[in-house]
């Protein structure tokens, strides 16, 4: 098996490797039923918002000079407003922990899938995990996602219920990982 190696990419590295990891996100879902959505240039324009958000952070996995996955995230505003639209109370840990900035959004997490069942998908979101100061992991899947939700409750995830985050859209399925102090 070829080595990957991971590693976390600065603000300037992630906007430079931008239309690198573009190229990824539509090689990891192409052909996938269901998910016409993950089009180049919506992923780029939302990259080219998150990037620009408090603690941005993008991972990388690579082998042999290619990526084989990635993952990004960002932390939310220290308000309760990021939990507008859940169906039911935000448990106040939760709030508290958004409140003082220790909560972190994971957005998206891709392997290609040559290189899927490598555990490659969890050591990407442990190393976007693991700053100092997270108290709590955050992140938003489509409630049909059962890859998702299966690799989530491996990773120690637990759903927190669905949520709508804005009129336009379906609602969709919240889920968190408490991180030890």
């Amino acid at each position: 098996m070829t080595e990957v190696f991971v590693r976390r990419l600065s603000r300037w590295q992630a906007d430079r490797e931008r239309e690198a990891v573009a190229d990824l996100y539509v090689e990891a879902y192409r052909g996938t039923a269901g998910e016409q959505f993950h089009d180049r240039q919506e992923y780029l324009r939302r990259l080219g918002e998150h990037v620009q958000r408090t603690g941005f952070e993008l991972v990388t996995a690579s082998t042999g000079g290619a990526l084989a996955g990635s993952v990004y995230g960002y932390r939310p505003e220290r308000t309760d407003e990021w939990w507008h639209g859940l169906h039911g109370e935000l448990p106040a840990d939760m709030a508290e922990l958004t409140a003082s900035g220790r909560a972190f959004v994971m957005t998206e997490l891709m392997v290609l899938p040559s290189f899927r069942r490598r555990g490659i998908a969890t050591r990407l979101q442990e190393h976007l995990l693991t700053p100092a100061g997270i108290g709590l992991a955050v992140t938003l899947i489509d409630q049909e996602d059962t890859p998702a939700r299966c690799a989530l409750t491996s990773w120690g995830w637990e759903s927190l219920g669905k949520i709508t985050p804005s009129p336009d859209r379906p609602p969709l399925e919240a889920w968190t990982r408490r991180r030890p102090r």
